[in-house]
């Protein structure tokens, strides 16, 4: 498997479609795979939603709630619709990269593709990954497509198959799989809109009559190694009023599996306020307290150069939250798993898998990290969310999940919460 596809919540269910190959691990026959969930945490695969056909194979795309019918395909009431990229190039004779639609009115279960697809020619080789969305202020539906490069361009459409170029936007550094959405800053009546790209990149902005409005240069939201292709859910309740993501977590493989690649951990979405300005921050949703079995705490733990501290537990499926108090000079080692997290706040960043990522400065002295830790990967978020990164990882030899070990004096755990995890399945 790879992106996740169609996000979208109807009655009572999230779908996560995904982009997968149902005949084998390795990439091919790329077919919407589906899923679907009551809770965000417990998941049921379901039959195959879009194959491929001879206008390509099925690349990855959106879908909403046609709550209005405006398509007219439920004959007054609404349906679920989804739109993706026909690869043109996968298929005899090759065709280009074309937008098409399917839609459902029996909750997902069945799909009928578009008599008339594509519902949008090629505009630049290879544009694709088409996100839809409703514009409430506007009256209107908005797509945003991938171009090429780092370009994008966004379309107006009243009815869903009949489409208007709006404006391009150019996301620096950015490529493939967009989204956007809008969001209140620190939850006041201030908003931004958010413009995404695949690489984690997005640009904070207004969204007007002639388009989108950037406001300054693109931020890196996901600083890990593999969080890929993110898309938000469409149509969550209004009551509810999150913004949720997933990732593709690239570059995870398990040889000698019956399987390969997985998602992330849903995120919740916010916009907050710093003294160098407004960010994207991202955590765990809260459903992930379902899973939590036991609790395990620690205070004000002092860390002993040339000692190490093993928490007791041998559970593999973790929800840590750590508190570190320490001076700038001070360097930390967590073992997870076998693969050691360096933690340098002089350095202001830590390493994990090669990887150098910058931390937030320490508020008060004090140093605060989230690691999610699964079998095959980890996710790290600091206290804000501002700080989030994704690993995909196999683990290494070792007899127990988690080791702590300092490397100057006066390093103390003021909090090390440690929530052992229940499995999904």
């Amino acid at each position: 498997m790879n992106d996740p596809n169609g996000l979208v919540f109807y009655q009572g269910e999230y779908h996560l479609f995904f982009q997968h190959n149902p005949f084998g691990t390795g990439w091919g026959n790329m077919t919407w795979g589906h899923a679907v969930s009551e809770d965000l945490v417990h998941w049921r695969q379901i039959d195959n939603a879009i194959c491929p056909d001879d206008l390509g194979h099925i690349f990855s795309g959106s879908a909403v709630v046609d709550w209005r019918d405006s398509a007219g395909f439920g004959g007054g009431r609404e349906t679920m619709v989804a739109f993706y990229t026909s690869a043109g190039s996968m298929v005899s004779p090759p065709r280009p990269f074309t937008q098409s639609l399917a839609w459902s009115s029996d909750r997902g279960r069945t799909w009928t593709k578009y008599p008339e697809n594509p519902i949008l020619p090629e505009f630049r080789g290879g544009n694709r990954d088409p996100k839809v969305i409703w514009h409430e202020a506007a009256g209107r539906w908005l797509m945003a497509l991938y171009l090429d490069g780092n370009d994008y361009l966004l379309l107006t459409s009243s009815d869903l198959t009949n489409w208007a170029k709006l404006c391009e936007v150019t996301v620096s550094g950015a490529s493939e799989c967009p989204d956007i959405f809008e969001l209140p800053v620190d939850e006041g009546p201030d908003t931004r809109w958010v413009f995404w790209g695949a690489s984690g990149l997005y640009l904070l902005g207004d969204l007007t009559a002639d388009g989108f409005v950037p406001h300054g240069a693109a931020q890196k939201s996901e600083l890990g190694a593999t969080g890929y292709a993110a898309q938000t859910f469409s149509d969550i309740p209004a009551a509810d009023g999150r913004r949720i993501q997933i990732s593709w977590m690239a570059g995870a493989k398990f040889p000698r599996m019956p399987f390969n690649g997985q998602m992330s951990f849903p995120v919740e979405l916010t916009l907050r306020r710093f003294n160098d300005g407004v960010f994207l921050c991202r955590q765990p949703v809260r459903e992930i307290e379902r899973l939590y079995g036991r609790c395990i705490e620690l205070c004000e733990t002092d860390l002993t150069v040339g000692r190490q501290l093993v928490p007791e537990t041998r559970h593999d499926l973790l929800d840590v939250s750590i508190e570190i108090e320490a001076p700038a000079t001070a360097a930390v080692v967590v073992l997870i798993n076998g693969s050691a997290l360096h933690i340098t706040p002089d350095q202001g960043k830590f390493s994990f898998l090669g990887r150098d990522v910058p931390l937030t400065p320490p508020h008060e002295g004090r140093l605060t990290l989230r690691l999610l830790i699964d079998r095959t990967s980890i996710e790290i978020f600091d206290a804000s969310g501002r700080l989030s990164a994704g690993f995909a990882m196999l683990p290494e030899a070792g007899d127990v999940p988690l080791v702590f070990q300092a490397h100057v004096k006066n390093v103390r755990l003021h909090r090390l919460t440690i929530h052992e995890l229940k499995s999904i399945w």
